[in-house]
């Protein structure tokens, strides 16, 4: 059985690169400065905002739905998609203390 090369690194840093994957395209965080700014949960098309067609918009709320950055809820015949502001917290917080401890220990004299 082979191993995945990313399953030789900690699994702390194995998640925040699928987290820095799926937010790496702009329809991704298009979506969800979308939902930010709606304020509310979404029942209906998002793809109306998105400049993609129904079905790239669809995959890509799958995808943040995969990771936890929004939540996604059937109701009826639509879905409802709302973020998760916990996993938002946690991920923010985990980048955080990455940079942070990037920060601190770089030189930050360095003239390069």
């Amino acid at each position: 059985m082979t191993t995945a090369k990313s399953e030789l690194f900690d699994e702390d840093l194995q998640k925040l690169a699928e987290i820095a994957r799926v937010m790496s395209h702009p329809a991704r965080l298009a979506i969800l400065r979308y939902l930010a700014k709606c304020k509310t949960c979404i029942s209906g098309d998002i793809s109306n905002e998105i400049p993609l067609s129904r079905t790239t918009v669809s995959q890509h709320l799958k995808e943040l739905k995969r990771v936890g950055l929004i939540k996604g809820e059937i109701n009826g015949l639509k879905v409802n998609y709302c973020l998760c502001n916990t996993c938002i917290e946690d991920i923010n917080s985990n980048f955080k203390s990455f940079f942070d401890e990037i920060i601190k220990g770089s030189d930050i004299n360095c003239k390069i």
